[in-house]
């Protein structure tokens, strides 16, 4: 390591004192004399580059800079009356000027708030104090690269939609501006992060039959999913929603919770549009250090819609077509903690009739290391949450973290009442981070990176027995969003407003870390205990091999397939498209 130049400390309130207190937290001592002079000249000279950098200019990339639209772009606040469902964040008609080509033409879309849109403010489901300390939400210089990409295939976006806040819930009550309601009953969680992307597409596919006003809604939206935060909202508002092979779109511009785990999704409620999205979307960007030498040229992408639907031509004109497909009924997914009996007996029951009706076989698969997989996620990656999904900050890999997601640390004692009393799981993630580092062995964090691996392989060799992975999505219906406050009047406690969230991503979170590409399909409905007469969607998870999301697409078909020869009204439970 060589050092650029050295400083003197003119500018610097470091001294001596300052240093020694900073030895202490790493329990080594630093005694006066030449050797604590020498380091704290050091010191001095990375703090000088470090203001050099901060005082001087930023760099917008060429490639993010916004795209050119029709018209201004301007951006408002919905009203309450014109925001029932809660699902929108801030509203705007954005659509290129030039449009280079009509994949997505005048299709509506609404991009998840924590994606840059430029001439938006970007939110992340937070209260602005932790954003600015002027309290108020910075407006994005760029556009996301699957924004620009949107744009130049013809879509217009409608705005942002709300999102958990900083994006760590996988239910939909912790939004700085309240609570996202399942657009089936209102009252009722329709699942996170992508909370207002799923309620708006669900409410628009189910707009004719609303008894209750549901607002201006979108036919396409994207997602940010971690740990099933596209697909888990999906199996609550009933419909699809792509997580991708990690690396095949990129997530340049988004906010990240942890690089290893960052995928954006599209959510639609017909599969063409998921094949129609996930083809504009994906493409190596030359930007984000999560692509990989298997990330395919933006030129060189798969084209998703045809391959759908020269499969479904195929189904049509030679049904034996199905009988080549081997769907694997992942065991050890219905025996995770905390999942429905409904949930179980339906997904089993659908996915074997459907996909048998269709021609394909089904059996049993056994991945034991599947139960591990919620933690393997756990240790791989909360150690060091904070650092980017609160902190900010960029990795070893050369990165583009957006200059208006800038969120306020260190963190003060105002800030951590604040995200205590609106997402407590956001500060446990920045307690875990400090007690991780602190109080657990260094290695584990590096070990349960190479456990991911063994989990990869584990799911690699079970598809290469079967085509696709079946698992249910969500472990049960939606449920009503948690009381804020508890039987004696006061406010709820922390466990309180955070156990309905406990093992909702046992299902889903193993394939972040994994890669696999995984799909929420609708397959089904089921009734809250509080509402016997309600009809409430489940979601089944279709997983594949990585870089084949074009078979997990299929795998949906297949299935649809199923439906129409066996026919709904023979189906007991199910009702599978919305």
């Amino acid at each position: 390591m060589s050092i650029v130049s050295l400083s003197t400390g003119s500018r610097s309130a470091f001294n001596i004192e300052h240093l020694k207190a900073l030895a202490g937290r790493l329990n080594i001592d630093i005694t006066d004399g030449q050797d604590a002079d020498d380091y704290l000249h050091l010191l001095w000279s990375l703090e000088d580059v470090m203001k050099h950098i901060d005082e001087g200019p930023d760099y917008i990339h060429p490639s993010l800079k916004p795209q050119s639209v029709s018209k201004k772009r301007q951006f408002w606040r919905p009203r309450p009356e014109d925001n029932p469902l809660n699902a929108w964040s801030h509203r705007c008609d954005f659509s290129a000027a030039k449009p280079i080509s009509d994949i997505l033409a005048r299709r509506t879309v609404a991009i998840k708030d924590n994606i840059s849109v430029g001439g938006l403010p970007i939110t992340l489901g937070a209260p602005a104090l932790l954003l600015s300390e002027l309290a108020e939400y910075r407006v994005s210089a760029i556009d996301a690269t699957v924004v620009s990409r949107l744009l130049a295939a013809g879509a217009v976006i409608k705005g942002t939609s709300t999102c958990e806040c900083f994006c760590a819930s996988p239910l939909s009550f912790t939004s700085a501006t309240g609570s996202v309601h399942n657009p089936h009953i209102h009252g009722f969680t329709s699942g996170g992060s992508s909370s207002g992307s799923c309620a708006l597409v669900a409410a628009h596919a189910h707009a004719s039959t609303q008894d209750e006003p549901i607002g201006e809604t979108v036919e396409l939206a994207i997602g940010s999913d971690q740990a099933g935060s596209v697909r888990i909202p999906a199996s609550y508002c009933g419909v699809y929603g792509l997580k991708p092979t990690f690396g095949l779109i990129p997530y340049t511009g988004a906010a990240s919770m942890s690089p290893m785990i960052d995928h954006l999704g599209p959510i639609a409620s017909q599969l063409e549009d998921i094949a129609a999205l996930l083809e504009v979307m994906a493409g190596y960007d030359d930007i984000d250090s999560r692509m990989t030498p298997e990330s395919p040229l933006a030129t060189q992408v798969k084209p998703y819609r045809q391959l759908l639907t020269g499969f479904r031509q195929q189904l049509a004109s030679k049904p034996e077509t199905g009988h080549t497909w081997r769907v694997g009924l992942l065991k050890e997914s219905f025996l995770v903690p905390g999942i429905s009996l409904d949930v179980c007996e339906i997904v089993r029951k659908v996915a074997s009739q459907l996909f048998e009706a269709a021609g394909a076989t089904v059996i049993d698969i056994s991945v034991p290391m599947h139960l591990q997989g919620p933690i393997i996620w756990t240790a791989s990656t909360r150690p060091s949450m904070s650092s980017w999904l609160y902190q900010g900050r960029p990795g070893g890999h050369l990165s583009y973290l957006p200059s208006h997601i800038q969120p306020r640390w260190p963190l003060s004692q105002e800030n951590f009442n604040l995200l205590t009393s609106t997402n407590p799981a956001l500060a446990n993630i920045i307690l875990s981070e400090r007690f991780a580092h602190e109080y657990l062995p260094a290695g584990t964090e590096a070990k349960a990176h190479r456990k991911v691996f063994e989990l990869r392989e584990a799911y690699d060799r079970a598809l290469k027995e079967v085509d696709i992975l079946v698992t249910p999505c969500a472990p049960g219906v939606a449920m009503p969003h948690p009381k804020p406050v508890n039987a004696e009047g006061g406010p709820s406690s922390i466990m309180e407003r955070l156990e309905a969230a406990i093992g909702v991503t046992s299902n889903t979170c193993p394939f972040n870390v994994t890669g696999h590409p995984a799909m929420n399909v609708p397959c089904g409905f089921s009734s809250p205990p509080s509402q016997p007469k309600a009809r409430l969607p489940i979601g089944m998870q279709i997983v594949g091999r990585r870089w084949h999301d074009e078979e997990v697409i299929m795998a949906a078909a297949l299935f649809e397939m199923g439906q129409q020869r066996v026919g709904s009204e023979n189906l007991e439970c199910a009702a599978s498209r919305i």
